[in-house]
């Protein structure tokens, strides 16, 4: 038996792009003497009529090596829920210390606000995400705000942030426990630094996100891991006590028994979308819409603190 059929299909979603490899600036090479390109991976949706907010996710790797199109399959995720995604790539330890990783980052961010018309993004909305080493990183985008840390290219667009969600990120140095200095000297804090944390606490204490916090800090939330071997638990909760001292917007989600980088993170960590929605529109409703976005997938038992 054949048959013939016809049906309406009415679009429901914009048609998304996903390109590779895009040049956002270039940076010192080879000791200063020659320069190379930093690039970004990018999904957006080509819909010319509408503005979108944008999420900028960091990779992880201990600032030793990272990829960032590592997790293109789980940031697509976020494209369908109606966000531009950006994964940015920034320079390791074993090309540029402190604070090169995160001058990258900024110049990303601001990359992406002077192409956002081209892009579809809205530049009132974007927020950062990312994990680890990344999740340092989004803490320090969200929180240095000095001058400094803006260097290259886009220098008229800002390099602010609207809301930060951190993935068990490192945020002071000093609690990081090691048997002696020249133990400490191989750690990723002290390659990122150039400098042993353990014989320059105060130095290294400088360049932790808990230096920066003050009272105009975006709103954030910081998830991690209750059983974390990497990077200790206690480090989410210092950045959430220290923000929540200064009467910033902040939650802190600990996922019961999970280590660092658990598959929890990646399958429940990406529903943090609808907070960013509304937190960068609404600072005082931000913190609602982040324990919706990613509590309601979860089992109470799963979560401590709510």
């Amino acid at each position: 038996m054949t048959m013939r059929r016809k049906i309406q299909v009415k679009e429901r979603q914009p048609q998304f792009c996903v390109v590779t490899g895009i040049t956002f600036t270039q940076v010192d090479a080879w000791f200063g003497n020659t320069m190379r390109d930093l690039k970004m991976d990018l999904i957006y949706p080509k819909d010319a009529g509408k503005k979108y907010p944008c999420v900028v996710w960091i990779c992880g790797g201990a600032w030793i090596q990272m990829d960032r199109s590592a997790h293109l399959a789980y940031l697509s995720n976020l494209a369908q829920q109606g966000f531009v995604v950006a994964s940015v790539e920034y320079r390791t330890s074993n090309e540029a210390k402190y604070p090169a990783p995160l001058q990258d980052v900024k110049a990303g961010i601001r990359y992406l606000r002077a192409h956002a018309e081209r892009f579809c993004i809205d530049p009132d909305r974007i927020g950062v995400m990312g994990e680890s080493a990344g999740g340092y990183l989004t803490c320090m985008a969200a929180l240095a705000d000095d001058p400094i840390y803006d260097v290259g290219e886009n220098l008229e667009y800002s390099s602010a942030v609207q809301a930060a969600c951190p993935w068990y990120p490192p945020t002071d140095f000093r609690g990081f426990l090691y048997s002696d200095p020249e133990q400490c000297a191989a750690a990723p804090e002290s390659l990122l630094l150039g400098k042993n944390v353990m014989r320059h606490p105060e130095e290294a204490l400088a360049c932790c996100p808990v230096s920066f916090v003050t009272k105009d800090a975006p709103p954030f939330l910081i998830i991690h891991g209750d059983n974390d071997h990497t990077v200790p638990f206690g480090q989410g909760e210092e950045l959430h006590d220290e923000l929540e001292k200064a009467g910033c917007d902040v939650t802190l989600l600990s996922i019961e028994n999970a280590d660092h980088a658990d598959i929890h993170f990646f399958r429940y960590g990406m529903r943090f979308v609808l907070s960013l929605r509304q937190s960068c529109k609404q600072r005082k409703r931000g913190l609602l819409f982040f324990r919706k976005a990613i509590l309601s997938p979860l089992p109470r038992s799963a979560v401590e603190g709510t």
